[in-house]
């Protein structure tokens, strides 16, 4: 038999579109290791569009300790400075393409940080939020006037609210998706309902919610159609001096009002675990205490991570 010849092919002759595939599937850490620096055509595979659609940081956490004075947490230098490098590296690869950006909600960004990552990426759709202890109103702000295309926000709760919908009703035109984690009281809803009048979906699961809050969403968000309060401690607080209860179903006006939305998502079972939970941590979920990544669930498709 003859001999048989073997031809030895480098990994930088690899088809592009084949190293854009394997880029896809890496982590955010792996993508910022080095390996556009390896060759050329690495470097244009790790650049491809593809591999930025989305910008997860929902795998890292801020290495801090709670304090008694404003912000209320002290987030240490070596964390600040790794998420300042890594910021640095993937907003660079991505070259302006992220249109979702995911932090995890123990990740205590600044403002300089935020205001970093809004001018590099001008073409965001989607924002999940992370705690709002370090973050001001000017960068919020300065961030939102820079994402005109923003459709989708998922936040913890805000002490103040109207000035980010405000800004949101102001710059972002084509907004239509907003999930609250935490307490969602009047206050806010009244917010909601003066400011994005259009918005079409709104989750406020594992949330505590007041009945006439409930129904001033269903009476005023004409444009809702789709509502999730699954897992939702619904409190319902009568005139004094009668105490306020735990509602454990839906009454007949809400189920009335809510009939002529499209997807209006429940679940009040004492036997479900999530239920459970939002009760036990008196609807303000304490999402360390949990698996890792429950967080990340939403009933709404379009909302789930």
């Amino acid at each position: 038999m003859g001999e048989i010849e073997h031809v030895a092919r480098r990994w930088e002759d690899l088809d592009t579109d084949m190293l854009v595939k394997i880029f896809q599937s890496f982590d955010i850490f792996e993508l910022t290791s080095g390996i556009a620096h390896v060759c050329s055509s690495w470097r244009m595979a790790c650049c491809d569009p593809l591999v930025w659609k989305t910008l997860d940081l929902s795998v890292m956490k801020s290495d801090f300790i709670k304090t008694p004075l404003e912000p209320y947490v002290y987030v240490r230098a070596c964390s600040d400075q790794a998420l300042s490098r890594l910021l640095k590296i993937s907003l660079s690869l991505s070259q302006g393409n992220i249109m979702t950006l995911i932090f995890h909600f123990n990740l205590y960004v600044s403002d300089d940080q935020l205001t970093y990552t809004a001018e590099r990426c001008p073409r965001l759709r989607r924002l999940v939020m992370p705690a709002w202890n370090r973050i001001k109103k000017t960068g919020i702000c300065k961030a939102i006037r820079i994402w005109r295309d923003l459709e989708s926000l998922t936040m913890p709760t805000i002490a103040s609210p109207p000035y980010l919908m405000e800004e949101i009703a102001n710059n972002c035109k084509n907004f239509r998706e907003l999930k609250v984690m935490g307490p969602f009281e009047n206050f806010f809803a009244a917010t909601i309902i003066k400011y994005l009048p259009k918005i079409r979906v709104l989750s406020l699961r594992c949330s505590m919610l007041v009945k006439d809050t409930l129904i001033s969403i269903l009476d005023d968000l004409q444009n809702l159609e789709v509502l999730n309060i699954s897992h939702c401690l619904l409190i319902e607080i009568p005139p004094p001096p009668a105490r306020r209860k735990i509602m454990s179903e839906l009454d007949q006006l809400i189920l009335e009002k809510a009939s002529r939305i499209r997807q209006f998502i429940t679940c009040m079972k004492d036997s479900c675990i999530m239920c459970q939970r939002t009760r036990n941590d008196e609807g303000l979920m304490r999402w360390y205490k949990y698996e890792e990544g429950l967080w990340k669930a939403d009933e709404v498709s379009s909302l789930s991570l």
